[in-house]
């Protein structure tokens, strides 16, 4: 089964997400954290950067690194991938770390169903995120609005609004999402 191409104008992509596993060497582990933070640090001053995190080595990441990075266009990304300034930063890695780096990016709602065990090239059907989406944001949009309602009940309806979406936003991203991804990963991988 062909796997659905979507475009998409440059620059109305959404943001870009992307996960850069390594196998640091025994022993430069406090040098690879160093360096990541440096990294970060950098990467933080290009335009349209959105952020990074690190996930350090356990069972769930097979035992290595992996460093998150977001920015808000694939252009921007791409300045950043494609700088000087970051080509150094991985040049200095060439005794810290082993093998090479397996790098994943996804653009847009595919950040809410992207799992680090699941290869790179496989991407959930867009009919099946839509679908899950759907029913998780109605479920979840009920759920926080019913429980904010005494903090939000007496202010003007947008502020109201905001709050609830901007709660419902951070459960999805770092609670919801994560779980109903594992739970439903050989139907939406499937």
């Amino acid at each position: 089964m062909a796997a659905a191409v979507t475009e998409t104008t440059p620059g109305k992509e959404g943001p870009v997400t992307v996960s850069v596993a390594r196998r640091v060497r025994p022993g430069c582990e406090a040098e690879y954290e160093r360096w990541v933070s440096g990294i970060v640090h950098a990467a933080g001053a290009f335009p349209g950067h959105l952020g990074a995190y690190v996930l350090r080595p356990s069972a769930q990441t097979d035992n290595e690194y992996v460093l998150i990075y977001r920015f808000d266009t694939y252009a921007h990304c791409r300045a950043w991938e494609q700088s000087a300034e970051r080509r150094q930063w991985i040049e200095a890695l060439d005794d810290i770390v082993e093998g090479e780096a397996a790098i994943k990016r996804v653009t847009g709602l595919e950040f809410w169903f992207d799992l680090p065990e699941v290869p790179a090239a496989a991407q959930p059907s867009p009919h099946k995120m839509a679908l899950t989406l759907t029913v998780v944001v109605y479920l979840m949009l009920s759920i926080v609005k019913w429980a904010l309602s005494p903090v939000t009940a007496g202010l003007p309806g947008p502020v109201a609004l905001f709050i609830v979406v901007a709660v419902q936003v951070v459960l999805l991203t770092y609670v919801v999402m994560p779980r109903v991804t594992r739970l439903l990963k050989g139907w939406l991988y499937g």
